[in-house]
């Protein structure tokens, strides 16, 4: 399959755990990012392999074949990669220590990647949300939060894991412009400061005008969630600058958002 100028094929058209395939879609292309990953943090403790066959073998496959075609790779990751017990927020040079299959699969896919093309560029970041968001939460964070209290439904976020809130379009950008640098190896992009879930809540809400909702705090434990997640999830780099501040990329996205719905609030 020869892609055109850009692409942006899912897995039904393209599957990364596919290597002949794989081999095919890359004749002529200069540069892939790699946004495919299995993100059921729950359901990898439940099912490891599915988190391994996408997480693990696909990039490994996807960095073998763009070792044979010279074609320039950025793999996405995550801050999950660190088990979260550090009191200050996770650097490059920092050890990963994964706890739980989700976790564990996605450092497999970095070593993988960086073993085959060392040349490739991953990148880690932390807490996004954006226009499409996760098909497998509902959507993004803070419209899940907006949409439970306009519904009147109650709120419990938990306040004990931190992280950097980063808008997808602020990551887009800066990725686009990193993958046209000869930058390689592990690089943490995330948006400048670090929040609670709780305190991301509170802001989307205020955003939407909602400050008067309640919004309970409660704990990790109280959900007793099968995969562990870091308490402290925060990254930043000695590589490269942060984002804008999280405040301002998530107004930033919300602007965006509520042009999205008055569009499609007019009549045909």
């Amino acid at each position: 399959m020869l892609l055109p100028e850009a692409a942006a094929p899912g897995r039904v058209e393209l599957d990364i755990t596919d290597g002949a395939q794989l081999d095919d879609a890359l004749r002529g292309v200069e540069l892939v990012f790699n946004c495919a990953a299995y993100n059921a943090v729950d359901d990898s403790e439940r099912d490891p392999s599915r988190a391994e066959l996408i997480n693990h073998l696909g990039p490994r496959n996807l960095a073998a074949a763009c070792a044979r075609r010279g074609v320039r790779l950025v793999h996405f990751s995550t801050n999950y990669v660190f088990d979260g017990r550090a009191s200050r927020p996770y650097q490059e040079d920092d050890e990963p220590s994964p706890a739980g299959a989700y976790a564990r699969s996605k450092r497999a896919g970095e070593e993988a990647v960086l073993s085959l093309l060392p040349s490739a560029l991953v990148i880690r970041s932390s807490g996004l949300f954006g226009a499409v968001g996760s098909a497998i939460k509902g959507g993004s964070f803070p419209e899940r939060i907006v949409g439970a209290a306009r519904a009147g439904r109650p709120l419990k976020v938990v306040d004990d894991q931190r992280l950097n809130p980063t808008w997808t379009g602020d990551l887009a950008a800066a990725s686009l412009a990193l993958a046209q640098s000869e930058l390689s190896g592990v690089v943490h992009l995330v948006a400048d400061g670090c929040a609670s879930y709780h305190e991301l809540a509170l802001a989307s809400l205020a955003l939407a005008g909602l400050e008067q909702v309640e919004v309970a705090r409660v704990s990790s434990s109280d959900f007793s969630a099968p995969a562990p997640r870091p308490k402290n999830g925060c990254l930043t780099s000695r590589r490269v600058a942060p984002l804008r501040d999280w405040r301002q990329g998530l107004a930033a996205y919300w602007a965006a958002y509520q042009a999205r719905e008055a569009e499609t609030e007019q009549p045909m």
